[in-house]
């Protein structure tokens, strides 16, 4: 572990509750996104409000954490180093919030046929944060274990990228009886999805940095 007494302890604790609801997050954006696209109205309202709930939350969560952290002055020389690894698990939690919320105000309509090619898109772009969460709890406790877990994080990365290129050749090289203002918008929020993993990917990197660091 990379620290132990009891404030460390609680510390991680609050730190594993910060990602936890993250966790959540990545769940009910999922469930949201399938929402609309069957237009569930109701479920997808409903997780709207779960999902501003979790994003408070987190964002309480950060900073109880980013305040404990001056407590612990063992953590002096990696303090930066795990606050920008916060900001950025935050900024996961923000876009989750933002991007369902994006759905609501501006309703983008999707064709029937491209149903299955976002739900795609939306469990890789998923998974690459959803591998990056070992990751970051893994730097707390079993730091060696760091550089294995997040390999996963580019690969996932690298197929919603792909996945988030045929969309858009689907929709502007294949689907002619739809406005070329859909199709902008249809980009737009393949785009939204699959910052997702780009912003798992920031954390991965961030966490490499970390491991590299304890090396030395």
């Amino acid at each position: 572990m990379l620290f132990r007494n009891k404030k460390a302890d609680i510390l991680v604790e609050n730190i594993d509750k910060f990602f936890n609801t993250i966790d959540s997050a990545l769940l009910v954006f999922k469930d949201g996104v399938r929402n609309y696209l069957y237009s569930n109205t109701e479920a997808f309202n409903e997780n709207l409000q779960t999902m501003s709930h979790l994003a408070t939350e987190a964002a309480m969560l950060r900073r109880t954490v980013e305040n404990d952290l001056y407590t612990q002055t063992a953590l002096v020389r990696s303090r930066g180093d795990i606050m920008r690894l916060l900001e950025k698990m935050g900024h996961i939690a923000i876009t989750l919030n933002d991007s369902l919320l994006q759905f609501e105000i501006e309703n983008p309509f999707v064709p029937a046929e491209l149903n299955n090619d976002f739900l795609k898109l939306t469990e890789l772009s998923t998974l690459a944060v959803e591998t990056a969460l070992p990751s970051a709890k893994a730097y707390f406790r079993a730091p060696e274990d760091v550089a294995e877990k997040i390999q996963r994080v580019y690969f996932y990365e690298s197929e919603t990228n792909k996945c988030a290129q045929a969309i858009k050749r689907k929709v502007f090289h294949e689907m002619m009886n739809i406005k070329l203002s859909e199709k902008f918008h249809l980009r737009y929020f393949a785009l939204h999805i699959e910052n997702l993993s780009d912003a798992a990917v920031s954390v991965a990197d961030q966490l490499s940095v970390m491991a590299i660091k304890r090396n030395f």
